[in-house]
This record gives C-alpha cells, sequence and structure tokens, in this order.
C-alpha cells in the first residue's frame, strides 16, 4: 500500500520496496500520463503530479533564471524535466534542469520545488546521477547543493561559473514577487541584474 502525502496541492504516492524493473514497468503504464513525474532510488518509487502552486514556482524560476543567462549573455540549453537515468540505480525527473553551453548527457543543474521534507534523501539520488548542483526551492526559500568527491555540500552561492554571480537573495525575492506580478518581478530582477 502506498504512502499518499497530501499536505500541499501535490499528489504524490511512494511505494517502496520497489525492484528496478518493476519501477520500469510503472514507468511504462504512465506513458501516457502527461504532467506526472517519476523518481526511482534506493528502491523507492515516487510518483509525483504537481499541483498549480508547484507548477507555477516551477515555471517563474525557470523564468527568472531563463532571464539572468540572456541578460548576462550565457548561453545555456534547458532541459527541463528530462529523464535522468542510471540504468538499475537512479532516476529522476527534476522541475527544471540546464546544462551550461549546450547539451549533455547529464544537466549541470537540477531544479526541484519542494512542499515536503527529504531533500537529503533526494540528494542521495541525484549523487547516484551524477548532477553537479541542486537547488530546491522549499516555503520561499532556495537551498544549494554542489556535489563535491563526499556527497553534496550546501553552498551559498552557486559553483557553476556561469551562475556564480548570480544574486540568490535577489533571485528569491523576485519568484516570492512574482505571486502578485510576473512583470515587476521581471523588472525588479533584471533591475537587480544590471546595478551588479
Amino acid at each position: 500500500m502506498p504512502t499518499v502525502l497530501s499536505s500541499t496541492t501535490d499528489q504524490r504516492a511512494v511505494y517502496g520496496d520497489r525492484t528496478w524493473a518493476q519501477f520500469k514497468l510503472i514507468q511504462q503504464g504512465l506513458e501516457d500520463c502527461p504532467g506526472v513525474r517519476l523518481f526511482y532510488h534506493n528502491r523507492t518509487v515516487e510518483v509525483l503530479m504537481p499541483g498549480r502552486d508547484h507548477e507555477f514556482f516551477k515555471s517563474v524560476i525557470g523564468f527568472l533564471l531563463e532571464l539572468f543567462f540572456v541578460e548576462q549573455g550565457i548561453d545555456f540549453y534547458p532541459t527541463g524535466s528530462m529523464d535522468q537515468e542510471r540504468e538499475g540505480e537512479a532516476f529522476a525527473q527534476a522541475d527544471e534542469s540546464y546544462c551550461m553551453g549546450g547539451p549533455k548527457p547529464t544537466p549541470d543543474l537540477s531544479i526541484e520545488v519542494t512542499f515536503t521534507s527529504g531533500n537529503l534523501t533526494k540528494l542521495a539520488r541525484y549523487c547516484v546521477l551524477g548532477v553537479p548542483e541542486v537547488w530546491f526551492w522549499e516555503d520561499g526559500l532556495l537551498s544549494l547543493y554542489h556535489l563535491e568527491t563526499d556527497g553534496y555540500r550546501r553552498i551559498d552561492r552557486s559553483q557553476i561559473a556561469e551562475l556564480s554571480s548570480l544574486d540568490v537573495d535577489l533571485f528569491c525575492r523576485c519568484v516570492l514577487m512574482a505571486e502578485t506580478s510576473r512583470l515587476e518581478a521581471a523588472r525588479a530582477f533584471r533591475r537587480g541584474i544590471q546595478a551588479g
């Protein structure tokens, strides 16, 4: 019996003690269900059906980050919720993901909007996948993690060269501002980038 977490508008089901083969069957069964995101690690399958708030913050974060790239003249390749997989071990579909420059097998950055705890468990999954940097947006705060030889380390500023000048506090304020006005949030963020 799955554990369903319903503290937000997201619908999430967690199934423990599942093999990789069972996960692949679940994935195949959900192929024609747009918007459903899947995760697998440590014999656990998560099925996420994002709610409106989740999708709102995901989109705003992606929009503002891409605005930063454009304003800074940074070439980037958005990979959204592309499948990230290590056969037999881990699978993830981040809310947003990016490769710096051009496409790569593993994105440089994966971003997840979370309404429940469990970021450390999620980091273990991304560690297996080898994603250099992972960001979590939760309760109006952005937590950044950079992959090192012994796992992820919490950081205050991105260690990705192209993102090292991003003012994380300004970014967070503008993401929250977007709840009232997306246009004013974009304008404030652009002004901040240009002033920096």
